[in-house]
């Protein structure tokens, strides 16, 4: 079985991928516990998907009685050269940078067939179900067990050679690959910089993630309002967080961007004044459509509103009296009002006179009250 592991690792790297390691299949047991307590705490938040039929998670044979082993594969992404600016003088957001370029679930899972075409050369025969970052899979769990890394505090996957920044892809299939080799070790010590450097709390001892507090999902898998509570956190991230990669020791050796990622730092009064049409152009090949344009400019609203600056008053007052979606309308008065000053009181006063949205109202009032000059009332 080494020759088949390695024909297929050589063709998983002439592809680009930086990792590959092989595990037998078997229920997780040992997980469901964390899982159900996790679950049970609501941490996954809106992300119903999750608590669907947890046990296919935890044992994929019950996609296929027929799968025995997995392939599981690691795929490079630059890490940002980020422009040397001050965003908010600028009015920069700002794009994890995973999601730079095309969208990796289309490029990655390509490749991941070649890889499978080698599978299928060496057994013609063989069952084979590919993911990347689909379906109910562990990812990370099959990752560790497979001996490509070590799921570290920051709940990521971590390689004392290439960091985090890699997409995951699972190939499970009948084929035995033989006895499983050691576990990755783990290499996180008594370090707790992504613990303590999360916007906003996100991250817990004990390998806990409350996505309900990531940025993350907050940019992009919550389809309602961000809590008021959290929005000043977010700064100008507008579609995922980088944060706790960025801190993360282990990543030094694998910043490898050599050219300024200009593109991670979209100006923001632009991205606000997007309709869906443009929307869909600029972003539907891209791992930005996930948010869907009212998302993503629900996002632009509350980081200009983090700028703080006078000049992103225009854009946002277009905005509140132009906009046909409430959400949007919404963020823009809180981002008003959090700038504040005479010019954004003032346009928070015309708009509460003829906003037809109760909600959006209640807002445009709080963001009023927030500036010492509230004059009407919500209802």
């Amino acid at each position: 079985m080494a020759d088949l592991r390695q024909e297929i690792a050589s063709s998983a790297f002439a592809e680009g991928f930086i990792l590959c390691g092989f595990a037998s299949l078997r229920a997780l047991a040992e997980r469901r516990a964390f899982y159900e307590s996790w679950l049970g705490q609501g941490c996954h938040g809106e992300m119903a998907y999750l608590a669907r039929d947890p046990e296919r998670r935890l044992d994929p044979r019950l996609l296929d009685p027929r799968l025995r082993s997995v392939i599981s594969l690691a795929y490079p992404y630059q890490p940002p050269r980020l422009p040397p600016i001050d965003w908010r003088q600028e009015l920069r957001g700002r794009i994890a940078a995973y999601a730079l370029g095309p969208d990796y679930h289309l490029y990655v899972a390509e490749k991941m067939r070649a890889v499978v075409g080698t599978l299928l050369r060496l057994r013609p025969s063989a069952v084979f179900r590919l993911y990347v970052d689909t379906g109910p899979v562990l990812e990370r769990e099959w990752a560790l067990r497979a001996g490509i890394g070590w799921i570290g505090k920051n709940t990521n996957l971590l390689n004392r050679s290439h960091g985090s920044y890699f997409f995951l892809g699972e190939i499970f299939t009948d084929v035995d690959f033989g006895d499983d080799l050691p576990p990755y070790r783990n290499y996180c010590g008594r370090c707790e910089r992504c613990l303590n450097l999360c916007p906003t709390g996100a991250l817990r001892s004990g390998y806990v993630m409350d996505a309900r507090l990531c940025i993350s999902y907050l940019t992009i898998e919550l389809r309602g309002p961000i809590p008021r509570e959290l929005r000043s956190k977010l700064g100008n991230w507008i579609f995922g967080c980088d944060v706790c990669q960025e801190v993360c020791p282990w990543n030094k050796v694998s910043k490898r961007a050599v050219e300024t990622a200009w593109e991670l730092m979209p100006f923001l009064p632009d991205l606000l004044r997007l309709d869906e049409g443009e929307f869909s152009r600029r972003f539907s090949r891209t791992a930005l459509k996930r948010a869907k344009r009212r998302g993503l400019l629900r996002n632009v609203a509350v980081a200009l509103g983090n700028s703080q600056n006078p000049r992103a008053i225009p854009a946002l007052t277009s905005c509140l009296e132009q906009e046909k979606d409430a959400l949007i309308r919404a963020h823009a008065a809180w981002a008003l009002g959090r700038i504040g000053g005479a010019q954004a009181r003032e346009a928070l006063i015309r708009a509460l006179a003829r906003e037809p949205d109760k909600t959006v109202r209640q807002e445009i009032v709080l963001a009023l009250e927030e500036s010492g000059s509230c004059q009407a009332n919500p209802i």
